[in-house]
């Protein structure tokens, strides 16, 4: 090889070299942290007062702001700032939030597949439970199946927390579900689909005329996440807390803009998604401690918990999946599917 022939060769091998390395670097730089931030703005279907603040949205954004190293930052204003509570899903998919914390069932959002995800009455009992049937299993994985049509509505599922019981508070005592034969309740989506096959009367109401509507006996109780009672003060104006509750373990969802999803780097992305199932049972851990405080805080006011019987528990499950799983189903395909794995899950674990 002539000294020519070997200079070019040389040449050549150092370019291979340097592009390489050009290669590596730029690799390097796509699997960690961008330069750029990512701000991003959230309105969820509450305020600062809601249970679902301090103990499911809140360390969420916490953790994904440490997992994304900073590189993505989450202004999180209360229900009202920007649109109302009622509004702030749909916002959310038209991307004039970047996310949403609530439920995405027709009780607060639009989409009919959310109440696969916030559990079917009788359903799961325990957030271990929820998580094998959501995520955990792959017999199951429902959650595919929410994440489905989240994308569907431009949406990212990206977070969950188990709100522990949504039980029904009354001002009137209940020992059968006979109990509640007429009598006027706050309960919206999948709550008053429940509440109508005990032969209740379900009131739609929104969460801040409650109170005043218990007070003046416009109806006779509502249904509520247990952690939350304290926060609107509903021990002041019910008397009982009738557990287990029609869903044992009643669920919340956060949402982010697909839009606003796909901006980020694969790396952010892996990154938000690596503390999905370490953010869903730290702040189920929370809710659940919620729960307890606030029955003790109904049983200090004068209230009174019921707890129904086993017998009365069964026929629960019994008219939840017999009438209200089928109407669930019936709203869209994907709920059908999701229904036939939650009997499924049910039959393989002997509770039907």
């Amino acid at each position: 090889m002539t000294i020519k022939n070997r200079t070019a060769l040389n040449a050549a091998l150092l370019g291979l070299g340097a592009l390489t390395l050009s290669s590596s670097i730029a690799v390097a730089q796509e699997s960690g942290p961008p330069e750029e931030v990512t701000h991003w703005v959230f309105q969820p279907a509450f305020d600062s007062s809601d249970a679902g603040w301090d103990n499911g949205l809140m360390p969420w954004v916490e953790a994904v702001e440490e997992a994304t190293e900073g590189t993505v930052q989450i202004e999180v204003q209360p229900a009202g700032a920007l649109v109302s509570g009622g509004e702030a899903f749909g916002a959310a998919v038209a991307g004039m939030t970047d996310g949403y914390a609530g439920w995405a069932t027709v009780y607060g959002g639009v989409m009919p597949e959310g109440m696969l995800a916030y559990g079917l009455p009788m359903g799961a009992e325990s957030t271990e439970q929820a998580w094998e049937l959501m995520w955990g299993d792959p017999d199951y994985r429902i959650g595919e199946l929410v994440q489905k049509a989240a994308h569907e509505r431009n949406l990212h599922w990206a977070g969950w927390t188990n709100q522990g019981p949504n039980a029904m508070f009354t001002t009137f005592p209940v020992e059968t579900l006979e109990d509640f034969k007429g009598k006027k309740m706050r309960a919206g989506g999948p709550q008053a689909l429940f509440h109508e096959a005990i032969g209740g009367v379900p009131v739609p109401m929104g969460a801040g005329d409650i109170y005043t509507g218990i007070k003046l006996g416009t109806i006779e109780g509502t249904y509520w996440d247990t952690g939350g009672i304290d926060d609107m003060s509903f021990d002041e104006v019910v008397e009982y807390a009738i557990m287990p509750g029609w869903n044992p373990a009643q669920h919340q969802e956060i949402y982010v803009n697909l839009n606003s999803w796909n901006a980020l780097t694969p790396w952010q992305q892996e990154k938000i998604e690596g503390v999905f199932k370490s953010t869903y049972f730290e702040t189920s851990k929370l809710h659940a401690e919620q729960a307890d405080a606030a029955l003790e805080d109904l049983k200090a006011a004068g209230g009174q918990v019921i707890n129904l019987s086993d017998e009365q528990v069964q026929k629960m499950r019994r008219i939840s999946i017999e009438e209200v799983w089928p109407k669930i189903a019936e709203k869209s395909e994907l709920n059908a599917k999701g229904v036939e794995l939650y009997k499924k899950y049910l039959q393989e674990t002997g509770k039907l």
